[in-house]
């Protein structure tokens, strides 16, 4: 069965790329919140797209509310949940073509999103075709869920998950190979004090943070184990507001860390000045050896051939919040520093090699 789901994604790769290509020349960047469009008319356009594109396959498909979209192959509660997004980031400068073409040079397609994510889940979608077209029956049904919020707060699976019960297993295209079995936690922390203290504000930022290592050494928050390695901070941001001045720093830290254990050793060197958890995901981590991740391995392998010891990542991604899913690709071994730039790209041949780790992940998962 593996052979023939195989070479039925070969069979369709020709049309999967046509209509990725369509979706990434959507310009999905959120904008002002509308009636049917609460993260602006662009992105509820591209779901409409893909939403079309998902019937056009024969898929029983769902739009709630312009949150979140849906296509359903099999009936059931007990649904295995895919789920990427449709939204991207800001353009930006520096771009060689117009980055809502969907321009192919030498088998490499250029467009904002075509990493991250919207080429990977519908290469989820055209796996789950691949399946569907051969009339394989999963003893669960498989959802693929287009979101609209990722890149911006998570807002459109807050929204899925106060409506619809989460998937029993499943995951998210929106990472790296092999599977990733655990994410460490995110933590935004700001540091903030009145106009009066600008010098002794900003002596304090120099020394703990902009002239600091970046594992939090200074601070004594150098947290480290061997799963997810090192504590690290990220993403300085400094503004002033209502009188105060205020500097944001974003910790990427290992699951053996507690919060409260990084803000009380932040609070320690920050003194007087005010310091405070305004955003926090909890670290995801899931056995390596449970079967939703020994399958995955499987798929990757299988297609690969190569090393599919599951990993951690420093990334975040859906996973912080949809229950019982883990990240899952798109990109292979060596490929980085893709998603979220000018040009961003992938190989078409990639694409491809994708949607068949998906059909397989998907077989052998609905079927567990």
């Amino acid at each position: 069965m593996e052979e023939d789901i195989i070479l039925q994604v070969e069979a369709l790769s020709s049309q999967m790329i046509d209509d990725i290509k369509k979706i990434v020349r959507c310009p999905s960047v959120e904008g002002e919140a509308l009636p049917m469009a609460p993260f602006g008319k662009d992105i509820a356009m591209t779901l409409d797209e893909t939403l079309k594109i998902a019937e056009k396959l024969g898929f029983e498909t769902h739009n709630l509310d312009y949150y979140i979209g849906w296509a359903q192959y099999g009936e059931g509660d007990d649904y295995i949940g895919i789920i990427g997004h449709l939204d991207v980031v800001e353009v930006g400068e520096g771009w060689k073509h117009p980055p809502f073409s969907g321009y192919e040079e030498d088998g490499v397609i250029y467009s904002r999103g075509i990493l991250d994510n919207k080429g990977p889940i519908m290469a989820c979608l055209y796996a789950l075709y691949a399946i569907k077209s051969l009339h394989i029956q999963l003893k669960r049904p498989v959802r693929i869920l287009f979101g609209c919020d990722e890149e911006s707060g998570f807002v459109d699976l807050k929204y899925y998950l106060k409506h619809v019960s989460p998937p029993i297993m499943g995951w998210t295209p929106d990472c790296k190979y092999p599977v990733v079995y655990g994410e460490r936690g995110r933590a935004v922390i700001e540091i903030s004090t009145d106009e009066k203290n600008v010098d002794e504000f900003f002596s304090f930022v120099n020394t703990y943070f902009m002239n600091a290592k970046m594992n939090g050494e200074t601070l004594g928050v150098d947290f480290y184990d061997e799963e997810f390695g090192m504590n690290e901070m990220r993403q300085y941001k400094l503004k002033h507001q209502h009188q105060s001045i205020i500097f944001s720093v974003t910790f990427s830290y290992p699951a053996s860390m507690k919060l409260a254990d990084l803000i009380e050793k932040i609070q320690d060197k920050a003194g007087h000045f005010k310091v405070e958890c305004v955003s926090h995901f909890e670290p995801v981590r899931f056995d390596p050896n449970c079967p939703m991740v020994k399958v995955l391995q499987k798929a990757y392998e299988t297609i690969t051939h190569q090393d599919g010891t599951p990993v951690t990542t420093t990334g975040g991604t859906y996973a912080k919040l949809m229950p019982h899913i883990v990240p899952f690709g798109p990109s292979f071994p060596g490929q980085k520093g893709i998603g979220h730039q000018p040009n961003e790209w992938m190989k078409v041949d990639d694409l491809i090699k994708n949607a068949k780790i998906y059909a397989l992940g998907i077989y052998y998962l609905a079927n567990l």
